[in-house]
């Protein structure tokens, strides 16, 4: 397991806290709701869907994070300004998680960010995201909406590899860079976040993860169960639990390098998600407190304790 020379930020969203030295918090994961192919929507224009099973769903996942120690967040996306000011509204009522504000377009976004500020809910709302396609309009934009937090996809499309991700998040002689960029937006509290592609490129993003981290500081996360996902239902070479398997362990390398947070897909994921990075924070944990020497305040809502596992 990795250390980190470079000094790591803490953020704090609403209570939450990520980043900080190996193992110090917790993995946060975030549940997708309404995203294209939900099953529980029954009208994406008009943002209509099963209550029941959505209120369901968001229950249980705080259940899992009490019961786990992993802190949770939810992920609400969506295509159509209406449809996800109802889904917010919505959310909002029942928890009080904070939640990504994942829009398709910097338009959408901003309109409901504007929203967002009229029923008091700014300091919950996680700005997704900034990307390498982001004009002045936008930043202009997110300025006005006085924003505090926003996810940064790492993604450069003109050079995948690791030096083109840190070029375009640091900025070039020729380039202002996305860091930059979100600062001049008002930005006080960023997230980074590496693509994952398919499934081998999940290794390249859980190193991007450590790479990041040790040139930025950043709290890192990633999205690398929904890729799994899709390749297990074209595939028939396994049959029982495998799909669950897989997933875990594509979690488990991004924690391994270093991830602060998950993006996971689907609540219906959240019942297998939960305990198995879980248990991965809690190695992590002991494995920073032996070999790194790591001195942390405290131990008791943190997956070690909550799964009893004593120092």
């Amino acid at each position: 397991m990795i250390n980190f020379s470079r000094e790591q930020q803490v953020l704090e969203i609403e209570g939450i806290k990520l980043g900080g030295k190996v193992g110090e918090y917790p993995t946060v994961l975030i549940g997708s709701l309404f995203h294209k192919g939900d099953k529980k929507v029954s009208d994406e224009k008009k943002g209509l869907f099963d209550k029941k099973k959505v209120e369901e769903l968001i229950y249980l996942q705080k259940e899992l994070s009490d019961k786990s120690g992993n802190p949770c967040m939810l992920d609400i996306a969506g295509t159509h300004e209406s449809a996800l000011q109802k889904y917010v509204q919505f959310v909002a009522e029942i928890s009080n998680d904070p939640f990504l504000l994942n829009a398709v377009s910097p338009e959408l976004r901003i309109n409901l960010m504007k929203y967002i500020i009229e029923i008091g809910l700014e300091k919950r709302a996680i700005y997704t995201s900034i990307n390498y396609t982001i004009t002045e309009e936008e930043i202009n934009g997110i300025l006005e909406c006085n924003v505090e937090t926003a996810i940064i996809q790492s993604l450069n499309p003109r050079n995948p590899r690791i030096k083109g991700i840190i070029d375009i998040l640091k900025g070039t002689d020729k380039e202002e860079g996305l860091i930059d960029k979100a600062k001049k937006a008002g930005l006080k509290k960023l997230l980074l976040f590496t693509s994952v592609f398919e499934i081998p490129s999940i290794g390249v993003a859980s190193r991007n993860i450590y790479t990041l981290k040790e040139e930025f500081g950043f709290p890192t996360g990633t999205a690398p169960v929904g890729v799994i996902g899709r390749w297990c239902i074209k595939n028939d070479t396994f049959t029982g639990k495998f799909k669950q398997a897989c997933e875990a362990t594509g979690i488990a390398l991004a924690l391994a390098m270093g991830a602060d947070f998950i993006i996971y897909g689907t609540l219906e994921k959240a019942e297998y998600i939960f305990p198995s990075t879980a248990i991965v924070d809690a190695m992590i944990r002991r494995n920073s407190k032996m070999n790194f020497k790591h001195k942390f305040e405290s131990t008791k809502d943190h997956p070690i304790s909550k799964l009893y596992f004593p120092l």
